[in-house]
């Protein structure tokens, strides 16, 4: 038998380790967090629908609206919230409940369309791919400006004037490249809302390298650390939204992106918002009053000009 089939060369929990001979093994990150299929909710109202982006790769989306009375149209197109998942590059999806739940709470609250972009994963897909395919859903999704887009849905309820980037964790990081690329690109985006952002310290990040065979694992590497991104004043944005959380092992590093985009130049305004005695990404799993005040202020951002 060959050694290397078992073998472990790499073992990065709670998400993947990987064997000696290639194979990668990934863990379940949350037991209660499961599937969830396209379709109405009769307990919401709302509809979702699942979208390919590109034949050519398989990236995919999961569109979230009222389609059914008060889900805008041509005469009240609604904000549309573009979402990229968080679970380390390598883990999470549109498709399941932590993504559906609280999409679903941010389209009934905040009223807005939203849009949960199914990126590839790491490692079988090697970093930058994850933030290629996020860039690209945005360019297609700005497609539809004109109303004369692929996907109807977007045509319809989606005012693409009034587009805001949501992202946690992993998916924050992912958001705020996104963010970069389209101020660079010439493309809208309202507001960023940064969620509990992933983001890289002082030490080598060895999963983070091995995902990324071109990083360095270090903050020299503007994905890892933004402030050293000379783009990073071209954000897109007009205001951005950093929440972090005070038990979270990256809350320091998220006050330091809210401290850098600040001092970058970037002409939009910023807010920094702390959650007191939680933990990372806790609102996607857990019903609490601290999470409806943090959702209440990601819908405030989005409402309130």
């Amino acid at each position: 038998m060959d050694s290397g089939a078992s073998e472990v060369a790499h073992d990065f929990r709670p998400f993947f380790r990987v064997y000696k001979d290639g194979r990668v093994e990934k863990y379940k990150l949350i037991d209660h967090v499961r599937p969830v299929p396209a379709g109405l909710d009769p307990a919401t109202g709302i509809e979702t629908k699942d979208v390919v982006i590109s034949p050519e790769t398989g990236v995919s989306a999961r569109i979230f609206a009222h389609t059914a009375g008060g889900g805008g149209g041509p005469d009240r197109k609604l904000p549309l919230l573009v979402h990229y998942h968080g679970g380390g590059f390598c883990a999470g999806s549109p498709f399941d409940s932590a993504s559906n739940g609280f999409l679903s709470t941010m389209v009934t609250q905040a009223n807005v369309v939203a849009i949960s972009i199914d990126y590839r994963l790491a490692p079988e897909n090697p970093l930058p791919i994850a933030y290629e395919d996020s860039f690209e859903a945005l360019k297609w999704i700005a497609g539809h400006s004109d109303g004369s887009g692929p996907e109807p849905w977007l045509n319809q309820y989606a005012d693409l004037g009034r587009v805001f980037i949501v992202g946690e964790s992993a998916g924050a990081n992912i958001g705020q490249y996104v963010a970069v690329r389209a101020g660079v690109a010439g493309i809208r985006v309202k507001g960023m809302l940064a969620v509990h952002p992933f983001f890289g310290g002082k030490e080598t990040d060895e999963m983070y390298k091995f995902m990324c065979p071109t990083s360095t694992g270090l903050d020299d590497d503007p994905k890892l650390n933004p402030a050293v991104d000379p783009d990073l004043p071209k954000m897109a944005c007009e205001k951005v939204l950093v929440c972090v959380a005070e038990k979270d092992w990256l809350r320091n590093r998220g006050v330091k992106y809210y401290e850098a985009l600040c001092g970058s130049g970037w002409e939009g305004k910023a807010e920094l918002v702390e959650t007191k005695e939680e933990a990372h990404c806790f609102h996607l799993f857990t019903k609490s009053e601290r999470a409806e005040q943090l959702i209440k202020k990601m819908v405030d951002f989005i409402t309130m000009d």
